[in-house]
């Protein structure tokens, strides 16, 4: 029983180490500016995709001209990494 109990424990040991930040909710203003960033460079996606991250933003599923990405700002919102999917 104790064998697992401490396997069940371990289990759940790197869910407890999410940062809270990431239930963090965008302000409109902030998804305007997104939005409107990605418009300049020709993409779009759902807002209710916008993830906050300790340093900036990941925009998921972002759809550009040339194909779908993975989108990083930094918290002044500028573009730090794209990852195409």
């Amino acid at each position: 029983m104790l064998k697992k109990t401490l396997f069940a424990a371990a289990l759940c040991l790197p869910f407890a180490s999410v940062p809270a930040i990431a239930d963090e909710e965008v302000s409109e203003e902030v998804q305007a500016q997104i939005m409107e960033y990605l418009a300049s460079v020709q993409c779009e996606m759902d807002p209710g995709d916008i993830e906050v991250e300790d340093d900036g933003y990941e925009l998921d599923d972002v759809f550009c001209a040339d194909g779908q990405y993975d989108i990083e700002l930094d918290s002044n919102l500028q573009e730090t990494g794209r990852r195409k999917e």
